[in-house]
C-alpha cells in the first residue's frame, strides 16, 4: 500500500477481522512511514476482500493479500504486527498466536472477556519478546497529553471529584448482531464495551483505584447483559468519581468532569475529542496570569486510532519501549470488573479483593431488571 514516504524499518502488517473499526486501522497504517499492510483476513472472505478493495495499491498495482484464516495467514505471510480488529472473544486466542508466530500486537478494545484473559495475552507476549499494545484511543492527543502533564505536576492542585460519563443510544437493530448483549460472547454489557473507553482516559489521568461500589441496571433493551450501569469509584490519590454508562441515551455524549483545588477541567464529546472540546476552567482565588499558563497549546492533534497506530509504529521501528497511550492496559478492565464485581456482591470492591475474586475469569453479574416495572 503507498503512503507517505517510509524511512527507517518498515513493519508489515496484518489486520484480522474486516469489521467498520477495521478500516481506522487500515487508514492509520496508510498514514504511517513505518507501516505496509500486506494481509487481511476474516470469518467472512467477502468482508475481508471489500476491506481490501479500499485500500490505496501500492506503486506496483498490488493489494493486500486475504486469506481464510488467521492460521493460514500466519503460516503464509512474514508479518512483523497483527491488528486483532474482531470482537473481544477470540482476542486471547488471537494474540497467542500471533505472538507465537513472531508477531506484535495492536489489539482493539475491549482487550478480553476477563481479566485472567488479558493477563494470559500479555503473558505471552512478554514470553515471546513481543510487544501487546490495546487500543484506548482515548488517551491520545495533544489536549490529553497537556491535561495530563498539568494534573500530574501539581500545577491545578489536588483532583477531588470526577464525572465519567458514557450516554450513548443503541437501539434493536445494534443488538440483532448474535455476538451483542450475551455474557458469553460480548463479555458485558455497556460498561465493558463502551464505557471502558472513558474509564481508560480517566484512569490515565487520575491514576491508581482504591475501591469501586456499582449497580447494573436493565431497563429497555432485550439484552443478558446490563443497558445502564451505576458506580462510584474512589481512586488512591483521594479522588471520588461518579460513573454513568448507558445505551438508552438519545442525546448522546461521552462527558469527564475532574475538580481539582485550583479548575474544573471539563470533556464533552461522543467518539473523539480535539481542543475545542476541552475547557479548564479557574478557580476564583487563581490568577489572570496562572490560568493563561494552562491554556492548551497551539498545535492540535486530535485523538485518533492515526495518533496511537503512529506512535506504536515509531516506537517499534526504533526499538524503544510502547509509548504511555498503549501502557497499562488492565487498569481500565480492572475497574470494570470491579463493577461487575460490586453489583454481584452488593458491597465495596478493593484492588486487593479483586486479585482472588471469580469475576477475573468472566464477567456476568446481578442485572437489576426494571423493564416490568410499569410506567407512572
Amino acid at each position: 500500500m503507498s503512503g507517505p514516504a517510509r524511512a527507517g524499518r518498515v513493519l508489515r502488517a496484518a489486520v484480522v477481522g474486516a469489521g467498520a473499526v477495521s478500516r481506522l486501522h487500515v487508514r492509520a497504517l496508510e498514514a504511517s512511514p513505518h507501516a505496509r499492510l500486506v494481509a487481511v483476513t476474516d470469518q467472512q472472505r467477502e468482508r475481508a476482500e471489500a476491506l481490501v478493495d479500499g485500500c490505496t495499491p501500492d506503486p506496483d498495482g498490488s493489494l493486500p493479500r486475504v486469506h481464510d484464516d488467521l492460521a493460514t495467514l500466519l503460516a503464509t505471510e512474514q508479518v512483523d504486527v497483527v491488528h486483532i480488529c474482531t470482537p473481544p472473544g477470540p482476542h486471547r486466542e488471537q494474540t497467542e498466536a500471533a505472538v507465537a508466530a513472531g508477531a506484535h500486537v495492536v489489539c482493539e478494545k475491549p482487550p478480553a472477556l476477563s481479566l485472567d484473559d488479558l493477563e494470559a495475552m500479555t503473558d505471552a507476549a512478554r514470553r515471546a519478546g513481543r510487544e501487546l499494545a490495546v487500543v484506548f484511543q482515548q488517551r491520545t492527543g495533544s489536549a490529553v497529553e497537556h491535561v495530563r502533564g498539568l494534573l500530574t505536576s501539581g500545577r491545578l492542585g489536588r483532583p477531588l471529584v470526577a464525572l465519567c460519563h458514557t450516554l450513548w443510544y443503541r437501539d434493536a437493530d445494534y443488538f440483532a448482531e448474535p455476538w451483542r448483549g450475551r455474557w458469553a460472547t460480548e463479555g458485558g454489557g455497556t460498561t465493558l464495551s463502551h464505557s471502558v473507553h472513558q474509564i481508560d482516559l480517566m484512569v490515565h489521568l487520575l491514576g491508581d483505584w482504591a475501591s469501586v461500589r456499582a449497580d447494573l441496571w436493565r431497563l429497555d433493551r432485550e439484552v443478558e447483559t446490563e443497558d445502564v450501569s451505576t458506580a462510584t469509584v474512589r481512586f488512591a490519590g483521594g479522588t471520588v468519581a461518579s460513573l454513568v454508562a448507558s445505551v438508552l441515551s438519545p442525546r448522546q455524549t461521552s462527558s469527564l468532569r475532574i475538580d481539582t483545588e485550583h479548575a474544573t477541567v471539563t470533556l464533552d464529546h461522543l467518539y473523539g475529542h480535539g481542543h475545542d472540546h476541552w475547557r479548564i476552567t479557574p478557580a476564583a482565588h487563581v490568577t489572570t496570569e496562572e490560568a493563561a499558563g494552562w491554556a492548551l497549546p497551539a498545535a492540535e492533534r486530535p485523538s485518533s486510532h492515526d495518533d496511537l497506530v503512529a506512535s506504536v509504529y515509531a516506537s517499534l521501528a526504533g526499538g524503544r519501549p510502547l509509548p504511555d497511550v498503549v501502557t497499562a492496559p488492565a487498569r481500565a478492565l480492572e475497574i470494570v470488573t470491579a463493577i461487575y464485581a460490586s453489583a454481584e456482591l452488593g458491597s465495596e470492591v478493593t484492588p486487593e479483593q479483586l486479585r482472588t475474586d471469580p469475576h477475573r475469569a468472566g464477567l456476568k453479574s446481578t442485572v437489576r431488571d426494571l423493564r416490568t416495572v410499569p410506567a407512572r
